[in-house]
């Protein structure tokens, strides 16, 4: 069903492009904080209909948690979520292994499994509450005309075309961004050629909340605790391999698995639908322009090693949240360069982890092989880089809370 077609007029202060996990987020956050906005998605309002709403399963970071918890989202997904309470990186053939506990570090949980049709699910509940929202799907951003002091878009909807004046936009249309093209921003792109299949599996032995990170010369694979026994699986590989690792039969499959992952957890079993994903990292030039932003994957796409793509992206929508809820002019220049500036080491450092991760962990360097092993080893033995290596997993990056959080609930 459609959501009800609001009068559209200038009253927006922000208009969003991309209802995906981060622009509704963004969306809730704002109207949390008495900010209106004017969210515009493609798919009708139903977490079967929203592409980002899919079969993965996302590992959220503490910090992320926090975040959800603050926007009154996470009451609404607790519920279908399973803690990480333990890590476990590896590489195989190769000693070394860096486990982290969370009772270690003097918390409940290191972070969150979530499928990410539940997370939408939620997002979608909480934004059924928003009192100062617009919510224009499904709707079609058509056109975008600077104004002296914001952007006149023009809004393919069911009912017809609309006009909307608002004085920032934001672009959280995904990797492909419409936003960023309209804005003249480039980006830069590189091919991992490397695809992801992800689906759910049941292990023999219990998981026991341990979220498994194995690096191999094909591509990293990962296991994530669900619920009821089962896992999440994250299988990386050779995108000339896909089509034929697509066509395997179950056994086929979990043969695969079971070699790439090894037998920690016993015999694997019982795999789910498999849905491929073709990996590419993706860099905006910028992250702004006039009275414009990009945030989630408009502005960075990240390879899934590691797991920071969405935690990433809601660091973008809390950080503009919070500036944006203490300013008159929600696109007056120099708050978008605070944003830009505030993002800058996270989003730089993120990035450079993820893809030097890749091209260290993952490249068959025989050479490389002492040095990884006893790098893990020092993270696991050495206190200080173990909480080092814990604090960031946990997604906490040593800035203070958002102010934006405080305010809310």
């Amino acid at each position: 069903m459609n959501v009800p077609a609001s009068p559209v007029s200038n009253e927006s202060a922000v208009l969003i492009v991309g209802g995906g996990l981060v622009g509704a987020s963004l969306a809730i956050a704002l109207d949390a904080a008495g900010i209106a906005a004017t969210l515009v998605e493609t798919a009708a309002p139903r977490a079967d209909a929203q592409p980002s709403y899919d079969e993965r399963n996302l590992a959220l970071a503490r910090a992320t948690v926090n975040g959800l918890d603050a926007i009154g989202v996470w009451r609404h997904a607790a519920a279908q979520a399973t803690p990480i309470r333990h890590i476990h990186v590896s590489r195989a053939g190769e000693f070394g292994s860096a486990r982290i506990d969370a009772d270690k570090q003097g918390v409940d949980a290191l972070g969150w499994t979530l499928p990410a049709r539940e997370l939408g699910a939620a997002l979608l509940r909480r934004l059924d509450e928003c009192t100062r929202l617009t919510r224009l799907a499904p709707a079609t951003l058509a056109a975008l005309e600077p104004l002296v002091d914001g952007w006149r878009a023009q809004i393919n909807t069911p009912d017809g075309m609309r006009s909307l004046d608002a004085p920032l936009l934001v672009g959280a249309d995904g990797t492909g961004s419409f936003v960023r093209t309209q804005l003249g921003i480039e980006a830069e792109r590189h091919d991992y050629q490397q695809t992801l299949f992800v689906c759910t599996i049941t292990p023999e032995r219990d998981h026991a909340n341990r979220a498994y990170e194995r690096f191999a010369d094909d591509g990293p694979i990962a296991l994530l605790p669900l619920a009821e026994r089962r896992c999440g699986l994250v299988l990386t590989v050779a995108t000339d391999e896909a089509d034929a690792i697509a066509a395997l039969d179950d056994a086929g499959f979990i043969e695969l698995a079971q070699r790439r992952f090894g037998w920690r957890l016993g015999r694997l079993s019982r795999p789910g639908k498999r849905h491929p994903y073709a990996i590419h990292r993706v860099a905006a030039a910028q992250l702004i322009g006039p009275r414009a932003v990009l945030v989630g994957n408009a502005a960075q796409t990240v390879h899934p090693i590691g797991a920071q793509g969405f935690n990433l992206g809601l660091r973008d929508a809390l950080t503009l949240a919070e500036l944006v809820a203490g300013a008159a002019d929600p696109g007056a220049a120099d708050l978008l360069e605070r944003y830009a500036a505030r993002r800058a080491p996270d989003r730089e450092g993120t990035m450079a982890m993820s893809h030097g991760l890749v091209r260290l962990a993952c490249l068959p360097q025989p050479l490389l092989a002492p040095l990884r092993s006893l790098a893990l080893l020092a993270c696991d033995r050495l206190p200080p880089l173990q909480r080092a290596l814990a604090r960031r997993g946990m997604g906490f990056r040593g800035e203070p809370p958002l102010a934006v959080l405080e305010r809310l609930p």
